[in-house]
């Protein structure tokens, strides 16, 4: 691969995802200054020359969302400013992507709303991974590259062999992704039917499928604080089944979702490092993050080279 004229930048959300890519990439990650005003407002300065280069900044909007989000659109401003050729902004996680539609009176549609920011700020491309919902896609008018941590979270239940194993959807919108998943690992399907009243709040319903005396995998696309997740596994439970494990790409892991897995009969739940763990979330012993860095720096070879990426797309 020839690096003459790609340059890749982060801000502060996930450094380390973005060294991981680099030194799969075989290159330095470029230099920029990213801190704050003492009122907390951003400064920024890209440290080196841009003009007429290929330029990729990975930087998930995770927690803080707010301020992930702004870094982004002014390190893509000031890049835009110094006359870069092209501007692919690299989110392992969108955040502001559960609002993707208006199903109630009076509220926004806050994943359309962050694609406009991000157009604006100059993204040229979007390389995304796992969007909460694919049709975010449409939101915008550049190119947009999405990605699927599948393979790398199938490669490594594969590898554990798990027998008598039964892949669960948390909900109904979830079947494809699980179908994906059960297909892979020839795997039987099932779901739980859930009902939810509110935000961050959900109450199983049903289990549709046979569970009993089966090994299930809970597979999802992000786990917030985790309600969803142990009122299914403990549901799961409830209908015979001999153990519950959990997968998902984005480990948002907010307020008591740590402890709650902690508590939980959860055997393993597994995620990416697509938002870096919390401090409290890497002495779980029952968390464990896999890399999908060669999976990114494989799809930024295909785009700085004008490959097909479709080939990544499984």
């Amino acid at each position: 691969m020839t690096n003459d004229r790609l340059k890749i930048f982060t801000g502060n959300a996930n450094p380390a995802l973005a060294q991981e890519i680099c030194h799969a990439l075989g290159m330095e990650l470029g230099r920029a200054m990213v801190k704050q005003f003492s009122d907390g407002e951003i400064y920024l300065q890209i440290k080196e020359n841009v003009r007429g280069e290929d330029v990729f900044i990975i930087q998930p909007t995770c927690t803080p969302v707010e301020r992930n989000l702004m870094e982004l659109l002014l390190m893509m401003d000031a890049l835009k400013r110094a006359s870069a050729e092209r501007i692919t902004a690299v989110l392992p996680y969108y955040g502001y992507a559960r609002q993707d539609r208006k199903d109630k009176p009076r509220v926004p549609i806050s994943a359309r709303l962050v694609a406009a920011l991000l157009e604006t700020a100059g993204a040229n491309r979007l390389l995304a991974l796992d969007l909460h919902a694919a049709q975010i896609q449409g939101f915008f008018d550049i190119p947009v590259d999405h990605l699927f941590a599948m393979p790398v979270l199938i490669e490594y239940f594969k590898a554990l062999n798990i027998p008598d194993m039964t892949v669960v959807s948390p909900d109904a919108g979830g079947v494809e992704r699980a179908r994906a998943f059960a297909k892979r690992l020839s795997s039987p399907l099932a779901i739980i039917d859930k009902r939810r009243d509110e935000a961050n709040v959900a109450e199983v319903m049903n289990v549709v499928g046979d569970v009993t005396g089966r090994n299930c995998l809970l597979v999802d696309d992000l786990i917030d604080t985790a309600g969803t997740l142990v009122k299914g596994a403990q549901a799961l439970l409830n209908k015979g089944a001999a153990s519950v494990s959990a997968c998902a790409t984005h480990a948002v892991l907010s307020g008591p979702a740590v402890s709650r897995i902690e508590a939980s009969s959860l055997k393993q739940v597994v995620c990416t490092n697509s938002i870096p763990l919390s401090k409290e979330a890497k002495k779980s012993h029952r968390i464990k993050s896999l890399s999908i860095a060669k999976l990114l720096a494989e799809a930024i070879r295909s785009i700085h080279e004008e490959t097909s990426v479709s080939v990544l797309f499984v």
